[in-house]
């Protein structure tokens, strides 16, 4: 057996013995103590030499209270995602960009990392609930797939959140949109207007959302609405919720649909809803139509899908919904679209804001175009102006200023 083997082996059994939390304030202070106790048998050559004590120490660390093998990339910052196909294919991404690890695992090693990502959520994994999704205590997201769902190995992504950009400014820095229209984001979210965030997975729409939402007023309150947790609005008065899954007998189930209804009750100056993808498309309409501003993501080709999107999921709401309830509500409550995306070099961009002027036309609802990517790649100024320019005005904003002629920012 190697050293770091007995030594973990060694270390758990004294962890057990005092009754302790396998917690990292605790591990490494234990497991040098462990250590220490191992090299002066090693000195003795009853136990193999240990030749590096401080890598031992973080390797075992990593083991009992951290993830094992995929410890190293959830602690480094330029990771952004890590998934497991099989236990000897684990990749991950690096600035938008896939690579194969040379991690390799057993499954039953697969098992017991994703068991202990799931301690802290409380949710379950099993025959009867092959799939979970859960946030694990970084903030990063987990989503899990077992046999016989997926073809023979469990099969594990990992979503971590790298801040990067906290408001529009930030986004600024980064590339991502120009001032100008950083600028007009942060006057339609403070002017009270509706934005619908869209993109493909990975491009930033929860990014996008927090920094959005760093132009809401400080007396406001807001209520999020979410999957599992990823939202990090940096705001004073804040409730976030999210999904319950059912239990063993089928019961307690929360669903967002459930949650969007409950935040009504909340007395919210804001609903946020991190991502709509069924019914509850129908339910938050409802909420944006009734004077209440949000904001929202949504999976999308471009901000016209986005759209298009928005008419349709509500009808899964049930057979009584109808697109002629559906379209003009969406054309009358939506204000604004920022579509995103991201760059083979995994850039993130804004790449095109469109806003919805409240009007339809044979079953379709009007677009303007406010900004969009020319073709050698800059944000513009389009033709299009967003509707409410009454509520710019009561929020104090010059609507003009902020979106000046038609020349490129």
């Amino acid at each position: 057996m190697e050293a770091a083997a007995i030594i973990e082996a060694e270390a758990r059994e004294l962890i057990r013995r005092r009754g302790l939390d396998a917690r990292a304030d605790q591990l490494e202070p234990l497991i040098r103590e462990v250590v220490t106790d191992y090299d002066q048998r090693s000195a003795g050559g009853a136990v193999p030499v240990v030749r590096d004590a401080e890598t031992v120490v973080a390797e075992v660390a990593a083991r009992i209270g951290g993830f094992g093998p995929l410890q190293e990339f959830l602690d480094d910052p330029e990771v952004e995602e890590i998934w497991v196909n099989s236990p000897s294919e684990i990749f991950c991404a690096r600035s938008g960009r896939s690579e194969l690890t040379p991690v390799v695992l057993t499954d039953d090693e697969v098992r017991g990392i994703v068991e202990r990502m799931l301690v802290s959520s409380g949710r379950r994994l099993d025959l009867s609930s092959p799939f979970v999704d859960a946030l694990m205590p970084d903030g990063s997201r987990l989503h899990v797939l077992i046999p016989p769902i997926s073809r023979k190995h469990w099969s594990v992504n990992i979503r971590k959140f790298v801040a990067r950009a906290h408001d529009m400014r930030d986004l600024v820095a980064l590339g991502s949109l120009t001032p100008q229209a950083a600028d007009f984001l942060d006057g339609a979210v403070a002017a009270g207007l509706n934005v619908i965030v869209s993109g493909a997975t990975g491009a930033g729409k929860t990014t996008m959302l927090n920094c959005l939402a760093a132009a809401i007023g400080p007396r406001e309150r807001v209520v999020t609405i979410e999957e599992v947790f990823e939202l990090d609005l940096r705001l004073r008065d804040v409730v976030g919720m999210q999904t319950r899954q059912p239990n063993l007998e089928g019961t307690g189930e929360v669903t967002l649909r459930r949650l969007v209804k409950e935040a009504l009750r909340m007395r919210p100056s804001r609903i946020v809803v991190g991502e709509v993808r069924e019914a509850e498309s129908l339910d938050m309409l409802i909420a944006l139509n009734s004077g209440l501003p949000g904001l929202a993501s949504i999976h999308a080709n471009s901000a016209r899908d986005a759209v298009t999107k928005l008419c349709t999921l509500p009808l899964l709401a049930g057979e009584n919904v109808s697109s002629r309830f559906v379209v003009p509500t969406v054309a009358s409550c939506i204000d604004l679209v920022v579509h995103l995306d991201i760059l083979p070099g995994g850039q993130r961009q804004v790449r095109e804001i469109a806003a919805l002027p409240g009007r339809t036309e044979e079953g379709v609802v009007e677009i303007a175009d406010i900004f969009h990517r020319s073709g050698d790649g800059r944000l513009e100024r389009g033709e299009g102006y967003p509707p409410h320019a009454e509520r710019f005005e009561r929020a104090g904003l010059d609507l003009g200023r902020l979106l000046g002629t038609k020349e490129r920012a």
